[in-house]
């Protein structure tokens, strides 16, 4: 039987001086029974995402109380994409990823912690938690702070924008477009982001806070439910009370069902992967997936999401893939839940699982499924939308929709039968120039070019392609190739959004293709493949590659090609490794900090999640 962690640092009169600080954090002689919860908060004012999250702890924390449980909050460190993106900021930004993870496994280990309940909302900080949380495997609960409304219509001069809703990637794309006034811009970039939460569309923190529901660590809603809705705070409640329940049942009743691990095992992992190819996640996902099941010890690999890839259909459209549905679009067709149930119904994924809430997937679907449930406190919930007032304040409005998106041959969900593609919003390609895999987001590819070959134009960092793109260097048909910015050549992998929404704005994003060993945004769209794997640092093809080399790319046979014979070939590797310094960017310049140093040096390849290469700890 387990006994409380805690007891470790409170335990008989030798323990006496951690007992007299505990006290002095406002412990009584009546808690040092009860568990220590840990808040994991990852507020930050930097974080749109996350500046309503100080907050989201202050409720938690009394409710965790009022439960039986002592809360202890602390905070992790959150690095906004966003603000970081273009410049050399967001070289510490998957690397943060790591921090965050090594954080948590300090705090908790340090302290003797029994649980923790994790708010998480953007970009690193809920991979950094879940890879804490299968690392540590201590009672969990995941709540993020849900996602941001989308910015409404807008007429601008041009009308060009009159039918869209607005998310930050229309904010990016407008200022490179030169039909776009300086006003036109500005009353867009006052309009992208109107309110606190994680960007309004599939990007990666939405993406993997769905992934995390999917996963079973988080309640129904958690990935889909706006931050401005009152029925938040209502989830915020429900999970305090949730990880008060299964930490007392774990120690007292030794229930490991509810261990993160017994949770998220390869069969989760599975159905999480399998609902971010129906949905068209951000290709950002595989990194963290395959970097979280290296922490849990968890038998998943980048060919499981090739085989994935292949048969789970593309039911779900959300932006960027479509100006026409955000996140509060998903929440009001029925959210996760929803799109599982749709996808159980042709038997494509394991409906035995179970989650936090002791409940399996089939019974998830009875009680949940808005299609399926008779229960109206459920529908209710599904309901709630956008109040559309420009906001910093979580959980402040009640709006609800009229009626649910059901539409399951036209709407925001569809079903299999109706799927927008037999083929996932995702897929992985091999071939000479990825021996080991890259990611591609077929969700986002036009039809007309999931055949493309061009020549190459070959940039040794994404600062050199995006001025390329922007002075009209890029003609039509061109690969572009971005190499050296992978986690050990960036160093860091820093994610690419720039490229990709200037070629949209340059509209070249139908016209050309662009390859690289970095990755992209979840905002990312048009023929863009990441995560060359090996990347050019580490001896890749694509190190060898030059201008004006024709790249064949074939995504329905899951293939990228390099058209040169190999004599060439090895001519190439051969000329680079009699170079005084081989297989690094010759004509970059950018200065590399010593901690991202020694993040280059640990770094595995992004087909293995970009985690610390354990096997370099020789003496451990």
């Amino acid at each position: 039987m387990p006994e409380y962690r805690s007891k470790k640092s409170t335990h008989g009169r030798h323990m006496s001086g951690a007992r007299a600080l505990w006290r002095a954090t406002g412990m009584t002689d009546q808690d040092f029974g009860k568990p220590i919860i840990a808040i994991v908060n990852s507020f930050t004012e930097f974080v749109p995402g996350h500046i309503h999250l100080r907050e989201v702890a202050n409720v938690i924390s009394k409710e965790i109380y009022k439960s039986g449980g002592i809360p202890k909050e602390f905070n992790t460190i959150a690095i906004d994409d966003g603000i970081a993106m273009g410049h050399s900021g967001m070289l510490y930004s998957l690397p943060s990823r790591e921090l965050i993870a090594d954080s948590i496994e300090y705090m908790i280990n340090a302290h003797c912690v029994d649980a923790m309940i994790c708010i998480s909302n953007c970009d690193k900080i809920t991979p950094g938690m879940l890879m804490s949380a299968l690392r540590l495997n201590i009672p969990t609960v995941f709540v993020s702070g849900g996602p941001m409304e989308a910015g409404k219509k807008i007429h601008t001069q041009n009308n060009l924008l009159n039918h869209f809703k607005l998310d930050l990637v229309d904010a990016i794309m407008s200022s490179a477009n030169p039909n776009f006034s300086d006003l036109d811009v500005d009353e867009i970039e006052k309009s992208a982001c109107p309110t606190c939460g994680s960007c309004s569309g599939m990007f990666t923190a939405n993406s993997m806070n769905c992934l995390i529901e999917a996963l079973g660590l988080a309640l129904p809603g958690n990935g889909t439910l706006l931050a401005t809705h009152t029925d938040r705070k209502k989830l915020f409640v429900q999970g305090s009370r949730l990880i008060v329940k299964i930490t007392c049942d774990y120690y007292k009743n030794n229930r490991r069902e509810y261990l993160p691990r017994s949770i998220a095992n390869k069969n989760s992992f599975l159905n999480a992967m399998s609902l971010d190819i129906a949905m068209g996640g951000s290709t950002n996902t595989v990194l963290h997936l395959l970097a979280a099941a290296h922490e849990g010890k968890i038998n998943f690999k980048i060919q499981d999401i090739n085989s994935l890839s292949k048969k789970i259909p593309h039911i779900c459209k959300v932006s960027p893939s479509t100006p026409l549905y955000h996140m509060e679009d998903v929440h009001r067709a029925g959210g996760i839940i929803s799109i599982l149930s749709e996808l159980n119904q042709k038997k494509l994924i394991n409906s035995q699982v179970k989650n936090i809430l002791g409940l399996t997937l089939d019974q998830m679907f009875k009680k949940y499924d808005v299609l399926l449930t008779k229960d109206k406190k459920v529908k209710k919930f599904f309901l709630a939308g956008p109040l559309g007032r420009r906001t910093k304040k979580g959980f402040s409005q009640s709006f609800r929709w009229e009626k649910l998106d059901l539409d399951r041959k036209k709407g925001c969900i569809r079903s299999v039968d109706n799927a927008y593609s037999k083929d996932g919003g995702l897929a992985v390609l091999y071939g000479n120039l990825a021996l080991d895999g890259c990611i591609v987001k077929t969700a986002s590819v036009d039809k007309k070019l999931q055949i493309f070959k061009g020549p190459a134009r070959v940039y040794e960092s994404q600062e050199d392609a995006s001025f390329a793109i922007l002075n009209k260097k890029i003609c039509i048909g061109d690969v572009i190739v971005i190499r050296y910015e992978g986690p050990k050549g960036g160093p860091g992998m820093q994610e690419m959004l720039y490229p990709t929404t200037y070629l949209k704005s340059m509209n070249l994003d139908k016209k050309c293709a662009l390859i690289t060993d970095g990755r992209f945004s979840g905002g990312t769209s048009g023929l863009s493949i990441g995560h060359i794997s090996p990347e050019a640092a580490n001896k890749g093809l694509i190190s060898i590659v030059q201008n004006g080399d024709l790249i064949e790319i074939n995504i329905p046979k899951r293939s990228l090609k390099l058209l040169v014979s190999e004599t060439e070939i090895n001519q190439r590797f051969i000329l680079e490794n009699q170079k005084n310094k081989p297989f690094i960017p010759i004509n970059r310049k950018r200065l590399v900090s010593s901690s991202l140093k020694f993040y280059s040096f640990f770094a595995t390849s992004a087909d293995k999640g970009a985690v610390k290469d354990k096997k370099k700890l020789k003496n451990f």
